[in-house]
């Protein structure tokens, strides 16, 4: 009978670039209001996209730092 430890790749182990994730996460959230001002066109469907989308990876950031914080999350 196997171990009852879970199957990780070697990648998983090493340490990634935390910070660097997150502010290029706030960094492309920035980029993508952006294009919604400068859009061209005349119904504002993508308007409702690039807006949800850049509060869709502020809300990730934001999740994960307070997962961290409060020791959930490695």
């Amino acid at each position: 009978m196997a171990g009852s430890e879970p199957v990780t790749a070697p990648d998983q182990h090493r340490p990634g670039h935390r910070k660097s994730g997150r502010i290029g996460a706030v960094l492309s959230a920035v980029f993508l209001v952006l294009m919604a001002f400068c859009g061209n066109e005349l119904g504002r469907v993508e308007d409702i996209w690039l807006f949800g989308i850049a509060l869709l990876l502020l809300a990730i950031v934001v999740a994960d730092s307070v997962l961290r914080r409060n020791g959930l999350r490695s």
